[in-house]
């Protein structure tokens, strides 16, 4: 796994893109974009009617995002996509903020932010350029969204069910997390794929 450095690497989109010119408004364009795509993949939506959290890809977008971005414009992008579901029915289902079901993901929303500043973070140390430490990034992200995510879920159990003691950690482990991980596993699988191999293609053209 790539030892941790207080230089930076350049991001997967730098590589690609390179980042001359107007840096403000190409930054402003990715942002934009990577909130467009995170956006885009909340649409693909698997409902389990046991669960009041869809599986969606809009954690993978996340994910990805914050990774080819970097950390500082992977945390804008899924902040934007936040303040967009102020207006516009970005969210799973075609939802927006004033959806009450959107109350109950609230925990896992607003563990996007944290969960694309660390894979970015950690794709400067260069740990997007190897499948293990791809790997080891996209579980640090998926637990940088659990973590808040199920903490809100178990609140919002606690005040609207009868839920309490062992049977809510029980329910919110099964609810908020367990039936998520196969998925998670998946889009793990696509991302150790995705990102070793695009970095070898930016290596081939230099």
């Amino acid at each position: 796994m790539p030892a941790l450095s207080l230089k930076p690497s350049p991001s997967l989109a730098d590589a690609i893109l390179g980042n001359e010119g107007n840096t403000l408004f190409r930054n402003a364009l990715l942002v934009l974009a990577g909130s467009v795509l995170i956006a885009i993949s909340a649409q693909i939506v698997f409902r389990l009617p046991i669960s009041p959290v869809p599986i969606t890809g809009q954690t993978f977008a996340v994910l990805i995002v914050g990774m080819a971005l970097g950390p500082r414009l992977g945390a804008l992008a899924a902040i934007a996509y936040l303040i967009e579901g102020i207006w516009f029915p970005v969210f799973a289902e075609a939802r927006t903020w004033a959806h009450p079901f959107t109350l109950w993901t609230a925990g896992y929303l607003a563990g996007f932010v944290g969960a694309a500043y660390v894979t970015g973070w950690l794709a400067q140390q260069g740990w997007d350029r190897h499948p293990f430490s791809t790997a080891v990034a996209m579980v640090l992200g998926n637990i940088a969204i659990y973590i808040p995510g199920t903490l809100w879920l178990s609140y919002m159990y606690a005040v609207n069910t009868d839920f309490a003691g062992m049977a809510l950690v029980g329910e919110v482990a099964t609810k908020g997390f367990a039936l998520f991980l196969i998925g998670d596993a998946l889009k793990l699988v696509l991302a150790v794929l995705a990102f070793p191999m695009a970095w070898k293609w930016v290596s081939g053209r230099r």
